[in-house]
């Protein structure tokens, strides 16, 4: 389950990212960009997957492993 966290939590913040230089940038890669009702808020949604990517993380710590 420890492993499962951190692989989520790591495409969380990987897409933040997208989701933040697709929003800063012309660049259209990302998870962010191909849901249509984003359009716009791409920096909100960045910012919301990198704070669910570290919540994720943190989720992923508080777990013994196995």
């Amino acid at each position: 389950m420890k492993q499962l966290l951190e692989v989520m939590g790591f495409l969380a913040v990987v897409q933040g990212v997208a989701g933040l230089v697709s929003g800063f940038t012309d660049w259209h890669w990302g998870f962010v960009q191909r849901v249509g009702f984003l359009d716009g808020y791409e920096v909100y949604a960045g910012i919301a997957l990198l704070v669910l990517g570290g919540a994720l993380f943190a989720a992923a710590e508080s777990r013994k492993p196995g």
